[in-house]
């Protein structure tokens, strides 16, 4: 699907990701700074920006590398981060959030992108994009700093749904494994199931299950079952993909975030105490740029919104233009590779599941 230069604003052949101009904390200035560092970096890439029109297309005059790439919507209303997600589904058809959807719902674009209110963004997206048949629930999947060659872990879900029975988690592994394939490259993912243990007599009934049924489709889906992996497992070199419950999810990146900026914070003062740390932080300086670099969340922002009709990449409401840039880069790559379609494929397998429960059934009752 590629998008007309009168419909869209960019050049025949490219790929358009639509973007919610109006979500984030920094305002529409630090998007249009995104995308421009985006369309700077890859001519394959035009936009959809949606938000006020007139505010919009002062900013992307002032950035030349954007001249042809980009088609506005005008939108009035914006979605806060105080907007509870039902409000908006019944009175949100104006805002930039809605009408960044409906681009990707009408074929227009390729993926969207939003900084805005997570809660809201799945609600709509459900709503107008649907869920891919057969998915129960949706997930968010991010990616996790990790040692392995990759550099990161796929890890899901991490706040789409706080529940997740053993089919649910079973769905998380065959998209997480399909994520991690064109998202990262990897042709057979090792897939790992949260747990408090790694032992499989250990945790809840439903994760006792879910580690049945996984492994059960390994050799089908193309992917390697590891079994129950540790939260310390999630930064480490045993697993591509960690399979586990939103609320679980959830608190483990929430977690991570704050070591990480206690450490950073800790770190600063160190190199602060005295005239010869500040010496030896100046002697560092190469190292300590290339760590930062290693682990900087800003080069790997965006959730991936799984099992619906359609890309959508949520970008941490607090990004800067370098966070937005990234984003937009995973949605223009999950959009190439064709994400969604192999990820409707490899979902679709799993109706198998509830064909043969439903005849297993049946029989038993006969």
């Amino acid at each position: 699907m590629t998008a007309q230069p009168d419909q869209t604003g960019a050049r025949p052949g490219q790929i358009i990701i639509s973007v919610d101009a109006m979500g984030g904390d920094e305002g529409p200035s630090v998007v249009v700074a995104g995308i421009a560092e985006s369309a700077k970096k890859n001519p394959e890439i035009g936009f959809i920006l949606h938000g006020p029109e007139e505010q919009l297309r002062k900013l992307v005059a002032k950035r030349r590398v954007l001249d042809g790439r980009v088609a506005f919507r005008d939108c009035p209303d914006v979605v806060t981060m105080e907007d509870k997600p039902s409000q908006v589904v019944r009175n949100g058809k104006n805002t930039s959030m809605w009408s960044a959807l409906e681009s990707v719902r009408q074929g227009e674009a390729h993926g969207a992108v939003s900084c805005g209110n997570t809660g809201a963004l799945m609600a709509l997206s459900m709503m107008r994009l649907r869920k891919l048949p057969g998915v129960n629930r949706p997930a968010i999947a991010i990616l996790w700093p990790s040692l392995n060659p990759q550099g990161f872990n796929v890890m899901l879900d991490v706040g789409a749904d706080v529940r997740a029975d053993a089919k649910d988690l079973l769905q998380y592994a065959l998209m997480g494994a399909s994520y991690a394939r064109n998202g990262l490259g990897l042709a057979r993912p090792r897939i790992g199931l949260l747990n408090v243990g790694t032992e499989e007599h250990k945790g809840r009934a439903e994760l006792k299950e879910a580690h049945g049924m996984i492994a059960a489709f390994a050799d089908q889906a193309n992917f390697e079952f590891v079994g129950f992996v540790e939260g310390s497992d999630i930064p480490g070199t045993s697993v591509d993909v960690i399979v586990t419950d939103g609320f679980t999810g959830n608190v483990a990146i929430k977690t991570g975030e704050g070591t990480a900026n206690m450490f950073s914070d800790l770190l600063r003062e160190a190199f602060q105490y005295s005239p010869l740390s500040r010496l030896a932080s100046i002697l560092a300086i190469t190292s300590l740029r290339r760590l930062k670099n290693r682990v900087d969340p800003r080069h790997v922002n965006g959730g991936v919104f799984l099992g619906l009709n359609g890309t959508v990449v949520k970008s941490h409401g607090s990004a800067d233009a370098t966070g937005v840039s990234a984003a937009v880069r995973l949605a223009f790559t999950l959009a190439k590779s064709g994400f969604a379609e192999k990820l409707a494929a490899r979902v679709a397998s799993t109706a198998e599941l509830d064909q043969d429960d439903a005849q297993a059934a049946s029989q038993a009752e006969r």
